[in-house]
C-alpha cells in the first residue's frame, strides 16, 4: 500500500471571474495507476467560495480529470467539477454546459498573461516609477535586456509537459513581462480540463519566485501596451474536412447576431482590450478575413491553402475568460450554423 496525495482542483463561485481552489486527500492505494475509476468524489465548504449558504454549505467535487503532479512524490492532480449534493450541475460550473459528448470539437488555447513582482506590483522589466523601452523589443525576444521570466516560464513548461499535458509551445509576447502558452486538445471538455490544470501549475509555481500571475486583459490600463488574450482555435469534422468556402463563411456568419452572447462569456473588462487597436477587433464590431489577426474571427491563411480545409481562430476570448464557458459558446454557434 502506498500513500497517494490527490489535489482535488475545482473553481469557486466569484463574480466576474472565477478563481482556482483546490485542496489535498491522502489516501492507501495498491498499485495506483492513476485514472479517475480509482477516485471517489469529496465535498468542500461552498459558503466559503461563494457556491452555497452556511446552512447548507457542502458542495460535491466530481474528479473529471487526473494527470501525474510532477512536483510531489506519489501526486496526482484532480480537476473536478461542481455539483450539489444532488449530483446536478453548479451554476459556476461551465463544464457541464459544453455540448461535445463525441469530442467532435478541438480547440487549441493560446494563453496569454503577465508576469507580476509581488513587491512592485508591477510586470516583470518595469521599474517603479517609469516604464521600460517601448513595446516592440519584447515579443520573441532573448537576452536580459528584454527578456523577463524565462526561467519560471521554461520551468512551468516542463511541469506541463510532466503531467501529460498537451502543451504546445510559450513565446514571450508584445508587452514587457508578458508571455504566453498555447494547448490543444480533441474534445472540448478535455481542453479546458487542461488550460486550467495548466494555470494551476503556473499559478502554484510563482508561489516560490516572489511573483504572480496577472490574468486581466489589460492590467497596465488605458496605454500603448498591448493587452492579454486566450484566442480560440476550433474546428469540427466540417471545418476540417469540408472543402468549402460558402460553409466557412456560413459558420463565421452564425457568429454575428450572437456577438453580445460572445462577449458576455469571454472574460470580464474585455472591453478595455478589444479596441480595435494593438491587434484586436472593437468590441462593438464583428468581422472575419483571411489571415486578418485585426478581425473578430481569422480564417487561417494555411486553412485556405488547404482547400478550405482546416480551422478558424476567435480571436476576441480575454485573458481571463473560463475555456469552458468560452468552448460551450462557440459549439452552440457553429452548430447553428449546420
Amino acid at each position: 500500500m502506498a500513500k497517494i496525495k490527490l489535489e482535488y482542483i475545482w473553481l469557486d463561485g466569484y463574480e466576474p471571474t472565477q478563481n482556482l481552489r483546490s485542496k489535498t486527500k491522502v489516501e492507501e492505494h495498491e498499485n495506483f495507476k492513476g485514472t479517475i475509476e480509482e477516485l471517489g468524489n469529496w465535498s468542500f465548504d461552498g459558503s466559503s467560495t461563494k457556491q452555497a449558504e452556511g446552512g447548507s454549505s457542502d458542495c460535491l467535487l466530481v474528479p473529471v480529470a487526473i494527470y501525474p503532479d510532477p512536483t510531489r512524490i506519489n501526486g496526482y492532480l484532480v480537476m473536478s467539477e461542481v455539483m450539489y449534493a444532488d449530483g446536478t450541475p453548479h451554476p459556476s460550473n461551465g463544464r457541464a454546459t459544453i455540448d461535445d459528448d463525441n469530442d467532435d470539437f478541438w480547440f487549441g488555447f493560446e494563453q496569454e498573461y503577465f508576469i507580476m513582482d509581488t513587491k512592485t506590483l508591477l510586470p516583470l522589466g518595469f521599474p517603479v516609477g517609469g516604464y521600460p523601452a517601448p513595446q516592440g523589443m519584447y515579443y520573441c525576444s532573448v537576452g536580459g535586456k528584454n527578456t523577463h521570466g524565462r526561467k519560471l516560464v521554461e520551468e512551468h513548461a516542463d511541469l506541463c509537459i510532466a503531467a501529460g499535458i498537451n502543451f504546445e509551445g510559450i513565446n514571450q509576447e508584445v508587452a514587457c513581462g508578458q508571455w504566453e502558452f498555447q494547448l490543444f486538445a480533441k474534445g472540448a471538455k478535455k481542453a479546458g480540463d487542461e488550460i486550467w490544470v495548466a494555470r494551476y501549475l503556473l499559478d502554484r509555481l510563482t508561489e516560490k519566485y516572489g511573483y504572480y500571475i496577472e490574468y486581466h486583459p489589460k492590467p497596465l490600463g488605458d496605454t500603448d501596451w498591448n493587452g492579454s488574450g486566450m484566442h480560440a482555435n476550433f474546428s469540427n469534422n466540417v471545418l476540417r474536412t469540408c472543402g468549402d468556402q460558402a460553409t466557412y463563411e456560413r459558420i463565421c456568419e452564425a457568429f454575428r447576431p450572437v456577438t453580445a452572447e460572445h462577449i458576455a462569456v469571454y472574460g470580464a473588462y474585455n472591453d478595455q482590450r478589444l479596441t480595435g487597436k494593438h491587434e484586436t477587433a472593437s468590441i462593438h464590431d464583428f468581422s472575419y478575413g483571411i489571415s486578418d489577426r485585426g478581425a473578430s474571427i481569422r480564417i487561417p491563411l494555411i486553412t485556405v491553402q488547404k482547400g478550405w480545409k482546416g480551422w478558424l481562430e476567435d480571436r476576441r476570448p480575454a485573458s481571463n475568460g473560463d475555456p469552458y464557458k468560452i468552448a460551450a459558446r462557440i459549439i452552440k454557434t457553429v452548430k447553428s450554423a449546420l
